[in-house]
């Protein structure tokens, strides 16, 4: 694909879906906040002229709608111009979200692979456990959450481990179902080829089974380590985290920082599009180790 073309059919319709989505944003901001402004011009005994009264819901400190700008100030301001370790830097809150997310993404990982193993080796687990795991996903996060959290705190366990355990709940659902797709995906015929061999059961599952399911995998990591950010971020709102992203949204809810949670909330999509691309990133360096041949552009 020459560079013209990729600008074309690549760069060209996201920024315009983005300009869309910005001016939409500007317009819906305009008319949610120039009934506050109306209600401070009366309150305060100002007199506006009816551009400055429709420009001023662009400023509003509370705004019920920040404006697009109002949010990047509040991103640039609390990132670069603060200290990564003042408690009002969103890369403070941002790393102490970051380590409950790793830590329940790494766990549910490993669960999510254990359990597909058990679930294609064993029939007893395929008909025993399958359907609970699927059930599990049915019961809100929400609901899930304060128990968890009640509990823990019960027994001595507070502080990173909660957090983690919650984006555990969420992330080895796909890893597990994903993993039993992929550890199932070899033909019959491949399986049929490996029992004439004489190999075992470890050898079908190291030598066929395994690479056969590596683009299952990293697919479901990278629905895992999304929803592992999201498990991290539900896990602070009941504890009464005074550091996280979700402590972050919290505070700026209690005392209608608007913008606060606007930029808090930004934050947390990036890092969540930061860590989908580190796994893209690993997924295309495995499958080249493994042989892959990378896939190449029509035109």
């Amino acid at each position: 694909m020459t560079k013209p073309s990729f600008l074309r059919e690549s760069v060209v319709p996201v920024l315009t879906v983005l300009a869309v989505l910005v001016a939409f944003w500007y317009v819906a901001a305009l008319f949610m906040n120039h009934s506050m402004v109306v209600a401070e011009a009366q309150l305060k005994g100002l007199a506006f002229t009816p551009s400055e009264t429709w420009l001023r819901s662009w400023a509003l400190d509370k705004p019920l709608l920040p404006a697009p700008h109002q949010v990047i100030a509040e991103l640039w301001r609390s990132t670069a111009g603060l200290s990564v370790t003042s408690k009002r830097s969103l890369v403070y809150h941002g790393w102490v979200t970051l380590s409950a997310t790793l830590l329940g993404f790494l766990l549910g990982t490993l669960l999510g692979i254990l359990l597909a193993i058990g679930i294609v080796h064993q029939k007893v687990m395929d008909k025993s456990l399958m359907p609970w795991i699927i059930a599990s996903q049915t019961v809100p996060i929400l609901a899930v959450a304060p128990m968890l959290i009640v509990v823990l705190n019960a027994i001595g366990i507070s502080g990173l481990l909660p957090k983690a355990l919650i984006s555990t709940y969420l992330s080895f659902f796909p890893v597990a179902v994903g993993m039993v797709k992929g550890l199932r995906s070899p033909e019959a015929i491949h399986l049929d080829l490996m029992r004439t061999y004489n190999a075992d059961d470890f050898q079908v599952f190291t030598k066929l089974r395994w690479p056969a399911s590596v683009p299952f995998l990293f697919a479901s990591l990278k629905v895992g380590i999304a929803i592992s950010l999201i498990g991290a971020i539900v896990g602070e709102l009941p504890t009464g985290a005074i550091a996280g992203l979700g402590a972050r949204l919290l505070f700026g809810s209690y005392y209608g920082q608007t913008i606060q949670i606007w930029a808090a909330l930004f934050a947390a999509a990036f890092l969540a599009g930061l860590l989908v691309l580190v796994v893209g990133w690993s997924e295309r360096l495995v499958m080249h180790l493994m042989g892959a041949r990378p896939e190449r552009r029509a035109g």
